[in-house]
């Protein structure tokens, strides 16, 4: 198989349920259309996430096609609310404020969305292979572990931690083409406690991260760089995108470092 991009997921709400799409248009500054566009706060604007909040787990969430109404659910419960994101906002703000027994802000910016890592904003790069491998040392499926490391851009056709080449051994970035799409391999990403959870209960997985930093530490490929980890509780690559708003990436689309 020759290197392609095997799948998009995007989350239109930062740190709720993610979809999957055929394919994601580039904004001016960078993410993809629709990616993390509104985020959740608390009263002292703060981000209401997993990294604080594990109730975030039991939030199931799915959206209409154009992405402007949200059905919320809580686990184990049949009973559903569906919302306009604009139009009722207020109503929404209220259910999501009784949930999470705080009052809770939704916030929205079209224009760079809700990233982690504002300097680079790009989609985060994982390979599917990778996705495997780390399945594989927890006994997980592979679409559970996918659902813990929240990744945008997914690479088939390549090795295990492939995207480890998508950053040097120092600051410098690393170019690759996606289609007709030029980004540039930033870092890689730091992890949180979120994928050491249950992403459906938010119970956390017994020994998650020494298991992962040492299965990390021992498994890495001969092009990865161990001068960037200063902890191997690292994966997939932070990016930027080096092109004009209006680009594509689309699923199928080959995928070839510069």
């Amino acid at each position: 198989m020759t290197p392609h991009l095997s799948r998009i997921d995007i989350f239109p709400v930062k740190a709720l349920d993610g979809i999957s799409v055929a394919q994601a248009e580039i904004l001016e500054r960078g993410p993809l259309a629709g990616d993390r566009t509104y985020a959740l706060f608390d009263r002292q604007g703060r981000f209401i996430n997993g990294k604080r909040n594990a109730a975030v787990h039991q939030l199931r969430s799915a959206f209409s096609e154009d992405r402007v109404w949200i059905t919320l659910a809580i686990a184990g419960n049949a009973l559903t609310a569906t919302f306009h994101l604009q139009e009722q906002r207020p109503a929404l703000e209220t259910w999501l404020s009784d949930y999470f027994q705080q009052p809770v802000t939704l916030r929205e910016n079209r224009e760079l969305g809700f990233p982690d890592d504002t300097d680079a904003a790009g989609p985060t790069v994982i390979s599917t292979a990778t996705l495997e491998a780390v399945a594989a040392w927890y006994h997980l499926t592979l679409e559970e572990t996918r659902r813990r490391f929240r990744t945008n851009l997914e690479i088939d056709g390549v090795p295990a931690f492939w995207e480890d080449q998508l950053f040097g051994p120092d600051s410098g970035p690393v170019r690759f083409v996606i289609g007709n799409v030029v980004l540039e391999g930033i870092n890689p990403c730091q992890r949180c406690i979120v994928p050491a959870r249950d992403p459906l209960t938010g119970v956390a997985t017994p020994g998650f991260q020494k298991t992962f930093t040492q299965q990390r530490a021992t498994t890495l490929p001969n092009w990865t760089h161990p001068s960037r980890f200063n902890h191997f509780y690292r994966l997939a690559v932070n990016t930027n995108i080096v092109g004009q708003r209006g680009q594509v990436l689309k699923v199928g689309d080959s995928v070839s470092l510069i």
